[in-house]
């Protein structure tokens, strides 16, 4: 499939998902996020990368839904902006939510590198990364607040699993700027970097994960979010039921040889 506005590349097992509108700041436009949740299958379905990393063409990750095109299911005025009532929960049901659930469900890591502003669902989908690095120039934005919506694409589950409930709410009502730094302190990000340092670190971060054992990663995400919300006991059955799935793989078996040996592991992710 030939993309209009995402680029998608893979190389040496990792699969660079570009979104490309720099010029409305990778506004999210629903045939934008068709062609994302498109990429996102293909990746899955080939089967050939073993990393997923995301980020935004230009001088941003993404500004969040673009409200220009009748993006919430209401039809644009003549300004181009949406006229009248509309359900802006419409969109979130064919296309953000699916999104999201596809990245959730990726069968191997998933790494976003925010280049700059990522706000609204641009936010939500840069803070959903297993592994999240950020330029210094970053900030993050719930912006829902600043036009009378509330948070979606998952914020309000994903942020007060990240920075705390009280943090997550203050950004959510008061819709302000988070730069890169604080996000970090807040244990919102994994690692803040200089901007000119940003996608050679993200490479290097998605290389490494590239070799490791990728069914073991996909355990691993899987496991986190399962067990967020569970009790010990629960946690526990997961942990067990996730431990005998990976002891099964050819990965595991490597591992012990190579730690015998004194060699690093051949990793095939299988």
């Amino acid at each position: 499939m030939a993309y209009e506005h995402i680029l998608l590349e893979e190389q040496d097992g990792i699969a660079t998902l570009t979104i490309n509108r720099p010029q409305v700041l990778n506004g999210l436009s629903t045939h934008t996020v068709a062609e994302m949740i498109h990429a996102v299958d293909s990746v899955r379905d080939r089967g050939t990368a073993r990393v997923l990393l995301m980020t935004g063409a230009g001088r941003g990750f993404s500004s969040g839904a673009d409200l220009s095109g009748g993006n919430a299911g209401a039809a644009p005025d003549s300004s181009g902006l949406p006229a009248g009532p509309m359900d802006a929960g419409k969109v979130l049901e064919t296309h953000f939510n699916p999104l999201l659930e596809r990245l959730m469900d990726l069968p191997l890591p998933f790494v976003t590198a925010v280049n700059g502003p990522a706000a609204g669902a641009g936010a939500s989908i840069a803070l959903a990364g297993d592994i999240v690095i950020a330029a210094r120039s970053a900030y993050f934005l719930q912006a829902f607040v600043n036009i009378g919506l509330v948070p979606d694409v998952g914020s309000t589950w994903i942020l007060p699993r990240l920075a705390g409930r009280a943090r997550a709410q203050a950004m959510m009502m008061l819709g302000e700027k988070v730069p890169a730094a604080q996000a970090f302190d807040w244990g919102m990000i994994y690692k803040v970097v200089d901007d000119d340092a940003l996608m050679a670190e993200a490479h290097a971060l998605a290389a490494r994960l590239a070799k490791g054992p990728t069914r073991a990663y996909a355990l691993i995400r899987q496991g986190l979010r399962q067990c967020l919300d569970k009790p010990l006991s629960e946690g526990l059955m997961v942990e067990r039921r996730n431990q005998r799935l990976a002891g099964l793989t050819e990965d595991f078996a490597e591992g012990v040889t190579a730690f015998l040996q004194k060699r690093p592991a051949n990793f095939k992710g299988r």
